[in-house]
């Protein structure tokens, strides 16, 4: 059912609260990502038991899966359901008309990348779609992310080494992100430290001494996108310098498919899929759960204001 333009307004305020309570506590909502309806009851499960504030997420490709609207829906009710706080981001909404559909269907957390689409996008181009959104996002109250240039990987399992000389040549920088921020009036800066889409052979290492600068020179809130396969101390710091948002992926990919070809092999006359998924779905609560922890985040959901 849809949901009436003043309960999305309430959830966007919702959602702007949420966001300033994990800055000024030092924590950050975990942004995890939905493949399918066992996701998000792994998510959801996991928020309840740590009684911890997050975000779902979905990309283009999700959403041409189970539809904008359906992914609301589903959330909603499992919100109901749970008792849980749990918003919904639109993950690197490639164009301006789907970021604008995002925001209409009532997601409360809208990325809009033009350089997902075209990787050679001007930053120009970038700071104008990037504002149309912000000016857009005020029918709803809805937080707009964004970054001046594409993001490198992709949320997958990978098996080649990260170059970290071409991927530094990608970082943000304080000046950059000043001024991207002052030209397009976003929520939330999408910060590149040494985060990386997908999850890789060796750890991933963040310039945390850059993020800190970062943090400095800008009064908005800081994403990291690519946090799967990144050791958790890294995580444990950024919070205390003041990212607000982390995107997990890989990580539950990763936990559903080995899970799943587990219980596939040892439940070969069994063809009632859902009797099979209990296991994945643990896995997948498992790896929410350990990184809800990791973001501090854990115990510091508010329900029902």
């Amino acid at each position: 059912m849809p949901l009436t333009l003043e309960q999305i307004r309430t959830n966007c305020k919702k959602a702007r609260e949420s966001i300033e309570r994990a800055r000024t506590g030092h924590y950050a909502l975990g942004a995890f990502n939905l493949d399918n309806q066992e996701t998000l009851i792994a998510v959801a499960r996991a928020a309840k038991a740590k009684n911890a504030p997050l975000m779902v997420e979905v990309s283009q490709g999700e959403v041409e899966a189970m539809g904008l609207d359906n992914v609301r829906d589903m959330v909603e009710n499992y919100k109901q359901e749970y008792g849980i706080e749990m918003y919904i981001n639109l993950d690197h909404s490639p164009s301006v008309e789907a970021a604008k559909a995002g925001i209409e269907a009532g997601y409360e957390f809208i990325h809009i990348d033009i350089s997902q689409a075209d990787h050679k996008a001007t930053e120009e181009d970038i700071i104008a779609h990037t504002k149309e959104i912000v000016e857009y996002a005020k029918l709803t109250g809805a937080l707009v992310e964004s970054e001046p240039h594409y993001f490198g990987g992709s949320s997958n399992v990978h098996t080649e080494a990260i170059d970290y000389d071409e991927i530094k040549k990608t970082f943000s920088t304080p000046e950059g992100a000043k001024a991207f921020v002052e030209a397009t009036g976003i929520d939330t800066f999408a910060a590149a430290v040494g985060n990386l889409h997908g999850s890789y052979p060796v750890p991933k290492v963040l310039d945390l001494e850059l993020l800190a600068r970062i943090r400095e020179s800008i009064g908005c809130n800081i994403s990291l996108h690519g946090g799967s396969g990144t050791p958790g101390h890294y995580f444990v710091e950024a919070v205390k310098i003041g990212v607000t948002k982390i995107n997990i992926n890989s990580d539950m990919r990763r936990a559903y498919r080995d899970t799943l070809e587990k219980v596939l092999a040892e439940n070969k006359t069994e063809y009632a899929v859902v009797k099979l998924m209990d296991d994945v779905i643990d896995s997948v609560q498992a790896v929410v759960e350990a990184k809800l922890d990791t973001f501090n985040s854990s115990g510091k959901a508010v329900v029902g204001l």
